[in-house]
């Protein structure tokens, strides 16, 4: 889904390349909503393996790749590639992108508690998050679309992998 009326016009300020703390927790506070609300329709996928499962069936139908990391996953070179291929096809697919770096925050948002797991089972890999859009309907949801829009100013800025700190609560 490209929007073809975007234009990359921004004042000086906004081309200085960091975000406030408070524009950044405003974009932290849509994702999550984002998430809380996707996960009840079932447009969630977890999983770096099922996310390109998916990725690969119908890429059309994402919205939103989400990258989670945390300070131990920057020495796994196999994770490293499996991120530069999802970011690859992405990109190419024009599927918008984040990178989380609090996994366990993304765990709680999810329903899988601090630990990352789901009802006692092995932990989920939380590593890639798909966000898709239910099949019934468009989805118009202002916090993707204000999440999108952050992710599309952050591509004007040559930033083509935004960071976002979940801010634990």
């Amino acid at each position: 889904m490209v929007d073809l009326d975007f234009m990359c016009t921004m004042t000086f300020e906004e081309l200085s390349g960091d975000y406030s703390a408070e524009r950044m927790d405003s974009v932290a506070t849509a994702l999550e909503e984002v998430l809380s609300s996707a996960l009840p329709q079932g447009c969630i996928t977890v999983g770096v393996y099922e996310a390109a499962k998916s990725l690969n069936v119908d890429p059309d139908n994402v919205v939103l790749c989400i990258l989670a990391t945390d300070d131990e996953d920057v020495k796994d070179v196999a994770l490293q590639i499996h991120f530069t291929l999802i970011q690859a096809f992405c990109c190419e697919n024009d599927i918008n992108i984040l990178r989380v770096n609090n996994t366990s925050r993304l765990a709680e948002i999810l329903g899988g508690g601090g630990g990352g797991k789901q009802g006692g089972a092995e932990p989920m890999d939380l590593h890639c998050v798909l966000v898709t859009s239910p099949h019934s309907s468009s989805w118009k949801d202002q916090a993707l679309s204000k999440v999108n829009r952050f992710c599309r100013e952050s591509r004007c800025m040559d930033q083509w992998v935004p960071i976002i700190n979940l801010p634990e609560r």
